[in-house]
């Protein structure tokens, strides 16, 4: 059943741990929930028709570089994002503010203005203010849009996390004015904050008085231990309202997104299935297999012996070895379907134990396995 608003049901709370469903004209969305990450439009090397039969009920595309690439005159020849890349489920777009600090070299922040950006591909130089990223999504057609923010670089200095949740705080509220009211979409607001809690819970305080439709935090596996990461969202997931969808951006591991689950998170986004399917890496029930070691040169079973989704049960662990080692794009497109397969999977099995009641046999059944 699809909805003609955007709207967050809670089913049911396990300790902490959240079962729930987020409503969206495209479709609904099983929350916790894994986004695959497709940047510029793609799931890289991965058919958009075999995400979908991995049970992804939402994916991520990026305001910057579908900006840059196609741009948005072939975006707008397509009414967005969704006809143009096949995909007619819910999309949520990054708004750009993670290339603030990924691309800080070739970027300079203005408060007043917004970041003004030397593209990465030709080195063309375009400003891309609060208002002119809700614009930019809105042309991508999204379902779910960012708040352009500062992310800073993980610091222990504390006038730089208080100044980015400055700049951020202020161009929320300019992107809140921009969005207005979307039929049918949802604006996130972006918590920030670093590993300092006071400054996390005044950045969701402020970002509270604007009502947005849920909260991302941001500045978040950045380089910071698993503990410190685990530490903050216990902290900040507390005063959460529990009404509105949480979204841990750029997370993570299996492990990463168990421990969050733990504490109160509801979606996640990460390149790693597919980053780590085209270098040999896959994640498995037994835990992460690197396929380049020798061991598996005669290994002829499966990464999967029990699905059937376009015969990845049928490829050896040997023939996989093989591939790999040739350099043959095939391994890539196997393993990374393997794993956005295994991922929806995983997050299937956690929902379920939620439903249950036993989440937290799961997570000590599995959290050492990936750590």
């Amino acid at each position: 059943m699809n909805s003609k608003k955007f709207f967050f049901e809670l089913i049911k709370e396990n300790n902490n741990a959240r079962l729930g469903k987020i409503f969206t004209p495209r479709g609904i969305v099983n929350t916790p929930a894994f986004m695959p990450v497709g940047t510029q439009g793609t799931i890289k090397s991965i058919f958009t028709d075999d995400v979908l039969k991995t049970g992804s009920e939402i994916i991520l595309g990026n305001t910057y570089h579908l900006y840059l690439r196609p741009g948005l005159q072939v975006l707008k020849k397509f009414n967005g994002l969704h006809k143009f890349m096949n995909w007619d489920k819910p999309i949520l777009t990054d708004s750009g503010g993670f290339q603030i600090m990924s691309l800080g070299k070739l970027t300079k922040i203005d408060k007043k203005y917004g970041a003004f950006f030397s593209s990465h591909i030709d080195g063309k130089k375009f400003l891309l203010s609060p208002e002119k990223s809700i614009q930019i999504q809105k042309i991508i057609n999204s379902d779910i849009l960012m708040v352009l923010d500062e992310c800073p670089k993980l610091t222990d200095n504390k006038k730089i996390i208080s100044k980015a949740i400055d700049v951020s705080t202020d161009w929320a509220l300019r992107c809140k004015y921009e969005f207005k009211y979307a039929k049918g979409k949802a604006l996130f607001g972006i918590v920030q904050g670093g590993l300092f809690e006071d400054l996390r819970i005044e950045s969701f305080e402020k970002l509270k008085k604007m009502d947005f439709d849920g909260y991302a935090l941001g500045g978040l596996a950045v380089g910071e231990t698993q503990e410190q990461m685990f530490s903050i969202l216990n902290k900040i997931c507390k005063i959460m309202p529990k009404n509105k969808p949480r979204y841990l951006m750029g997370v993570g591991t299996p492990s990463d997104i168990l421990g969050a689950v733990k504490e109160g998170i509801d979606m996640f986004d990460c390149v790693m299935p597919t980053r780590s399917g085209r270098t040999g890496l896959a994640f498995t029930w037994d835990g992460k297999l690197n396929l380049k070691n020798s061991k598996f040169k005669n290994d002829n079973s499966p990464l999967d012996s029990k699905t059937s989704l376009r015969n990845l049960n049928k490829y050896s662990k040997s023939y996989l070895n093989h591939l790999i080692k040739t350099n043959e794009i095939l391994a890539s497109m196997i393993i990374s379907l393997h794993n956005i397969n295994f991922y929806q999977e995983f997050m299937g099995k956690i929902r379920e134990s939620i439903r249950k009641g036993k989440f937290n046999s799961f997570y000590k059944k599995y959290i050492n396995k990936y750590n």
